[in-house]
């Protein structure tokens, strides 16, 4: 599908006295897409949806929707709605009161309201008799979906997230990831989600947007961020991952403390491409690295003690201590466990394949 952007960032800043809370963003959001923007706290991720939805304006910089300038557009004036963390419905009305505010402050008819209303409960799978039902009376996840079913009633061509899902149970956030990806596919909306889990982000988006200290570290699909990372930051923002600090030397290979390195020759095709003093970072991720043999040698090699061992469902995780002193994570199906015992010396390796080399910091 070829899509255009339905928003565009062009060099966003914005100040708080002398803090300077976003550096310079630029970002295109594309019409249909789902981009989720991730990032610590202080990322400056809040302050960027504030942007987006009109309740805050930019120091500096523009913001578009389609053909139409809108940064100094306020909230209630834009095509646009926010889902809140704490989704903001009136606890004592009905259900289908809540769904039909917004088209009731617009002027629609009640009848249109109600038909409107019973159309979004279909959508979000609620059933028809709760339109008469009290928020009040309603669980956590049903709460949730009417919220949704609000921010549609309108019709919306953006819908905007602030942590939506943080406050629920780890197993309804994970039913409904699920439901609004879902959502997402069968509305066409484009969808902006707002979040400190990567996890989440992984789960339901198009493309991720990583924040770090007011500026976007890195933009692109999920499978970018989790085996492309383009700095030690996002690389660690992921989660378990392995990272050394390389250095090419001059016969063309590449040296680090505590790694062994048995790739035959420097450049082009092992994929080792730096120049002698030159320093990056090597990642391997944990599900990559393998317990080798006696007879057995990789593209890298790291020696160590067992140290720990950890079940993690259908997975099991291993600690292994490194002669440097530094530690290394391994991951391996529960059948391919290790079956050696704490305080084992191993001999790890990796293949070149499975290898990504940073040059940022």
């Amino acid at each position: 599908m070829d899509m255009k952007p339905v928003l565009r960032l062009k060099n966003i800043v914005k100040r708080f006295g002398e803090f300077v809370a976003l550096h310079g963003i630029d970002l295109d959001i594309e019409d249909g897409e789902f981009l989720t923007i991730v990032g610590p706290s202080g990322s400056g991720k809040t302050t960027l949806i504030r942007l987006l939805v009109g309740m805050d304006n930019p120091t500096e910089g523009e913001i578009w929707l389609r053909d139409k300038r809108i940064d100094t557009v306020p909230a209630n004036a834009r095509p646009t709605c926010m889902v809140f963390q704490s989704l903001a419905l009136f606890p004592h009305r009905s259900v289908g009161e809540n769904i039909e505010f917004p088209l009731k402050i617009r002027g629609v008819s009640k009848t249109k309201r109600k038909q409107r209303a019973l159309e979004l409960l279909e959508l979000l799978r609620l059933p028809e008799h709760y339109y008469s039902k009290r928020i009040n009376q309603c669980s956590g996840g049903e709460r949730q979906r009417v919220a949704l079913a609000r921010a549609l009633a309108f019709d919306p061509e953006i819908l905007f997230f602030d942590e939506p899902l943080s406050a629920l149970d780890y197993r309804l956030r994970k039913t409904l990831e699920k439901e609004l990806k879902d959502l997402h596919e069968r509305t066409g909306k484009t969808f902006v989600y707002i979040t400190h889990s990567l996890e989440e982000a992984m789960v339901m988006s198009d493309r991720i947007a990583i924040m770090r200290s007011g500026r976007l570290e890195q933009v692109t699909d999920a499978e970018g961020i989790y085996a492309r990372p383009v700095s030690r930051f996002v690389a660690e923002f992921m989660g378990e991952v392995n990272l050394f600090d390389i250095e090419g030397t001059a016969q063309g290979s590449v040296r680090s403390k505590g790694v062994e390195v048995h790739v035959n020759g420097a450049n082009g095709d092992n994929g080792v491409d730096l120049a002698p003093g030159e320093t990056a970072t090597l990642m391997v991720r944990p599900e990559f690295v393998r317990f080798l043999k006696s007879t057995e040698t990789n593209d890298f090699v790291v020696k160590g003690l067992l140290r720990a061992e950890y079940a993690l469902g259908s997975r099991m995780q291993y600690l292994v201590e490194a002669a440097d002193g530094s530690h290394l994570t391994v991951e391996k199906l529960r059948e391919d466990r290790y079956t050696g015992a704490i305080g084992d010396e191993v001999v790890l390796g990796w293949d070149i394949d499975h290898t990504h080399f940073i040059r940022g910091d």
